[in-house]
């Protein structure tokens, strides 16, 4: 179905020679999420993800298997924290981290199966003023609480349980007290956004993409199918790439060495490009 209030977008990402015809994006189906989130990850790519009058391209993903996988938030099983993960399919799961942070997620898999596709970066498409009024005040917020690495509690981009009380990205255990951030600290998120931050540092890691889009705790469970929430999860018709960037996981302590991050070769919105492997999966 046509995704009713969305502005049309350029048929041509961010990045390509030249723009294509515009087109009304549709809502992603939810059958196409029901898969093994390493089937689904690399399908995401150029799919958009829409906040209200903010919208981005997805160009980088990680996937997290849930309790198959030791980086996985649901390695350890349910908990009222990662409960998002188990389902139904096409729900945003979105947690907390380093006491400043949050990190966003597509849900996968049958309902009671828990996997989930986190989702490392956007290139901004349309409503950049606006992300770059969330960064700044995102960032202004942190400074003032004194905001900064949590060291038993906070979660970490994928959703594992650690050993010491935080959670690790996509769900697996972590060795270590404080959590690790799949990327989000990192990718620079800790350093002040100036006024004219440059676009394609907008969105460009797990946390930048929260706060640029506004994406909170709040959040946590919303369908990207309905839109009800206020955030959606669309197709205009670009496709993914052919040859998508792979690599190891960012920022984990287990199971990092695994495939499973994708991204958009080339495009300047990619929080860490360095070339592990490009090629298909």
């Amino acid at each position: 179905m046509t995704a009713p209030g969305v502005p049309a977008v350029p048929a041509t990402p961010a990045g390509a020679a030249a723009p294509g015809r515009w087109r009304r994006p549709r809502t992603v189906p939810r059958g196409l999420l029901a898969g093994d989130p390493v089937d689904v990850a690399p399908l995401l790519l150029n799919k958009l993800l829409v906040r209200h009058d903010r919208v981005g391209r997805i160009v980088e993903v990680e996937a997290y298997r849930g309790a198959e996988d030791p980086a996985s938030h649901a390695f350890r099983g349910r908990t009222a924290r990662n409960a998002a993960m188990f389902g139904p399919p096409g729900r945003l799961y979105v947690y907390f981290t380093y006491g400043m942070h949050f990190c966003a997620n597509v849900v996968c898999w049958p309902e009671g199966i828990a996997g989930a596709v986190l989702l490392r970066a956007l290139a901004p498409v349309s409503g950049l003023d606006a992300m770059r009024d969330a960064r700044a005040a995102s960032w202004r917020g942190a400074a003032s609480t004194g905001g900064g690495k949590s060291t038993g509690g906070g979660k970490s981009t994928g959703g594992a349980a650690s050993t010491g009380g935080a959670a690790s990205t996509g769900g697996a255990a972590s060795t270590g007290p404080a959590a690790s951030t799949g990327g989000a600290l990192p990718d620079g998120d800790t350093t002040p956004v100036p006024k004219g931050l440059p676009d394609h540092q907008l969105a460009s890691g797990p946390a930048r993409l929260c706060q640029a889009l506004g994406i909170t705790r709040e959040l946590d469970g919303a369908d990207l199918m309905d839109g009800h929430a206020g955030v959606r999860l669309l197709d205009d018709g670009i496709p993914p790439p052919d040859r998508p960037g792979v690599s190891g996981r960012v920022g984990i302590r287990q199971a990092g060495e695994l495939p499973w991050r994708w991204w958009v070769p080339g495009d300047p919105n990619v929080s860490r490009a360095k070339a592990q492997l490009v090629g298909d999966r």
